[in-house]
């Protein structure tokens, strides 16, 4: 019986650029391993590490065709927030690219960044 996602893959064009982007959202290094030639890196939250974000390097043509636009022009990954504004003053202290500013809605307050691969990454704050 299936239980729980525990693994979503990224393809990037810079592992370590795309590492210490997400450091700055709070993510930490779970595993990084050397498989002869691949890499295998992946991100989790401290409080979530059951959950990995796997950063693999594009290598083949289409596989750098997707790198930012793995979800077209939708978030890539949604980011539960504990206080929506205050990871926005942050964020952009962080000159992180702010796609939109936090809005309050019937069911929470909501923003949207990119990532440095142009990933955008939805964070929510539920009512």
């Amino acid at each position: 019986m299936l239980k729980a996602i525990s693994h979503v893959t990224m393809l990037v064009n810079d592992q370590d650029a795309t590492v210490n982007f997400y450091k700055k959202l709070g993510f930490i290094i779970h595993t990084d391993a050397n498989f002869g030639d691949m890499r295998w890196l992946t991100l989790c939250l401290e409080e979530r590490r059951d959950f990995e974000l796997v950063i693999l390097q594009a290598t083949s043509d289409a596989e750098k065709a997707l790198v930012g636009k793995q979800a077209g022009n939708h978030p890539f990954i949604t980011l539960e927030s504990t206080d929506c504004f205050k990871d926005y003053e942050t964020l952009q202290a962080q000159e992180i690219a702010i796609v939109d500013k936090p809005e309050k809605q019937p069911w929470g307050t909501a923003m949207s960044i990119k990532d440095n691969s142009g990933n955008i990454v939805y964070i929510c704050q539920h009512a």
